[in-house]
């Protein structure tokens, strides 16, 4: 049984290591779909909803940042990507995770490890993949989609994960120190707290406020709270 009934897209070039990678994953239940090039992998994605996707980098037809690029921008889906690439630079890293991409595992990798990331993931954000409403906002995790009084929003993939993370703990005082490990786990020495800042001021031009409250609010020397009534 797919645990959680989901499943995930392993797209890589090279058919050793992506049914290598496949073995291991339905060794722990989970569905794994496969896909050999980027354009392959764009039309699979659509057609069968993955709740994960593993994302090599070097790819035929559409490089692995294009595949990520459009996933995130034109479809606007918050699915979680692990990146795969025999680059180790720290910039490359960097350029990932910018991209949209949750995680980011450099060749050769263990594939058991592989599958423990996939796993750590997944119980990150499938475990409140409900829709939320609140204060006219409704939030659906799985489609990547906010409404807000019944309009669309435009957000990037970094401010909705943080909408989302607000909106999972309505009413409580997040830290900058938990949100960037929300945003970017696996990333500490990378993304610093004044991140979050940039995000939480991003986040809020694009929210309308009621009245004199607003929906983000600032706890002086602890960091932000979500105001759900």
């Amino acid at each position: 049984m797919t645990p959680k009934g989901k499943s995930v897209l392993v797209v890589e070039d090279d058919a050793k290591i992506r049914r290598l990678v496949k073995v291991y994953l339905e060794r722990e239940g989970y569905e794994a779909l496969e896909a050999e090039d980027g354009e392959e992998a764009l039309k699979m994605f659509k057609q069968f909803d993955p709740c994960l996707l593993i994302l090599d980098l070097m790819l035929p037809k559409l490089s692995g940042e294009e595949v990520c690029i459009i996933i995130r921008t034109e479809l606007r889906s918050t699915v979680p990507i692990i990146m795969l690439s025999a680059k180790v630079e720290e910039a490359e890293r960097i350029q990932g995770l910018k991209m949209g991409a949750d995680d980011y595992v450099t060749k050769p990798f263990s594939p058991q490890e592989l599958v423990t990331r996939v796993e750590v993931i997944l119980r990150r954000t499938v475990q409140n993949c409900r829709k939320i409403n609140y204060r006219g906002l409704t939030l659906k995790p799985l489609k990547g989609e906010i409404h807000y009084n019944g309009e669309t929003l435009a957000l990037t993939h970094h401010e909705f994960r943080l909408l989302y993370f607000f909106m999972s703990h309505p009413d409580q005082i997040l830290t900058r120190e938990q949100i960037v490990d929300e945003l970017y786990p696996h990333q500490e020495k990378i993304v610093t707290e004044r991140t979050v800042d940039v995000h939480v001021g991003k986040l809020r031009e694009k929210l309308r406020y009621d009245g004199n409250h607003e929906i983000i609010e600032t706890v002086r020397g602890m960091g932000y709270r979500f105001v759900a009534y």
